[in-house]
């Protein structure tokens, strides 16, 4: 779990990065920019928001030949050897990303690295490097009283509760290649942040694990529960699941298959579907590991529980008690009116 508010930003350096492919160029600030108060209120929310709104997604620096030859790895560790050194390093790291920018659509913009300390992760305090990229300007309305009148002046600038790019590096984890948490809004080239200037791959924790096999579950219910029975299975099959999910503290997968899958034809089913898209998952080889709290959390209020009728009817389904729903819902056909219909029972209306 990370915890942004304790943070304290200790030095911030900013560039502006073009795009090569356009013949832009880049523009290296001599000193770092100088911080008051005002700024760095202002900087910390517009730095670290998108971060506390996303998911924890974690990734590791990384390199087909060692992790050592990674660019950022390199300079990250130079830094947080020594935190003098963050202006000088923040050129190289404006560099490496101005290397990438060589595709069409790759936007220009100002790059921040600020160094960080007081970060809490996981309840330890650590210091951390900050590499954020603002890219998308927007037109806003300024005032000027001109000879007695009120004047309209039309400027452009950044929206400040919404970060374009940006990565967190922590000092942790060094020879594995550091923990990495990224964002990422403006999707136009998805291998040029993540890819091509980060260098990192997906760290396998347990909020990793639990996450992805969850969108697996989510996504065998769609493909494989709801042709084979009805919409209501498939919301009922994915209650189970994250039920299961949530009142466990360790996942045992054929625990999770006895208690979870009602219907015995579909396991066979759900093997071999973890076989086939179990590596687009990156759980082809998981079976067990500690559920992570919060992925639980996250996916509940993700997946709908909403059966969308035709006749302009919707059926919603209570995610938390999926006993209701089984006991209290029948699907059938009219013969007479050659139409499917759900029967629902109940005591009382309740009052909204």
């Amino acid at each position: 779990m990370l915890n942004l508010y304790p943070t304290q930003i200790e030095s911030v350096s900013l560039h502006r990065v073009g795009n090569k492919n356009r013949n832009e160029t880049i523009f290296l600030s001599a000193e770092p920019f100088s911080l008051n108060d005002e700024t760095t209120g202002i900087l910390k929310e517009y730095f670290f928001k998108s971060f506390r709104e996303k998911e924890e997604n974690y990734f590791y620096l990384s390199n087909e030949v060692d992790v050592e030859f990674n660019t950022l790895h390199k300079i990250a560790t130079e830094i947080f050897n020594d935190p003098s050194s963050a202006h000088l390093n923040s050129k190289k790291i404006a560099t490496h990303l101005f290397d990438q920018s060589n595709h069409p659509h790759i936007k220009s913009g100002e790059v921040y690295v600020a160094y960080l300390t007081g970060l809490l992760l996981d309840n330890d305090k650590v210091d951390a490097i900050g590499i954020f990229k603002s890219e998308l300007k927007h037109d806003f309305l300024q005032f000027e009283e001109k000879e007695g009148n009120l004047d309209i002046l039309i400027q452009q600038g950044i929206n400040i509760n919404k970060l374009d790019k940006g990565c967190l590096i922590f000092n942790t984890n060094k020879e594995e290649g550091y923990k990495v948490l990224s964002v990422d809004s403006n999707r136009y080239d998805a291998k040029y942040w993540l890819e091509n200037f980060l260098d990192v791959e997906a760290l396998s924790d347990d909020n990793f694990k639990t996450k992805n096999y969850l969108k697996f579950c989510q996504n065998f219910a769609k493909d494989v529960v709801l042709p084979a029975e009805d919409k209501q299975q498939e919301i009922l099959f994915m209650n189970r699941a994250v039920n299961h999910f949530a009142k466990n503290d360790e996942f045992e997968e054929s625990t999770f298959i006895n208690e979870v899958m009602e219907n015995p034809e579909l396991i066979p089913e759900f093997k071999h579907y973890k076989v086939e898209k179990g590596p687009k998952y990156s759980i082809e080889d998981v079976s067990s590991f500690d559920i992570a709290n919060k992925a639980v959390s996250d996916a509940r209020r993700k997946i709908k529980s909403v059966i969308n009728l035709d006749t302009n009817i919707q059926i919603k389904l209570d995610f938390i008690n999926p006993d209701s729903a089984d006991k209290f819902i029948e699907k059938g056909w009219d013969e007479e009116r050659q139409m499917y219909y759900y029967l629902v029972y109940f005591n009382k209306e309740e009052k909204s």
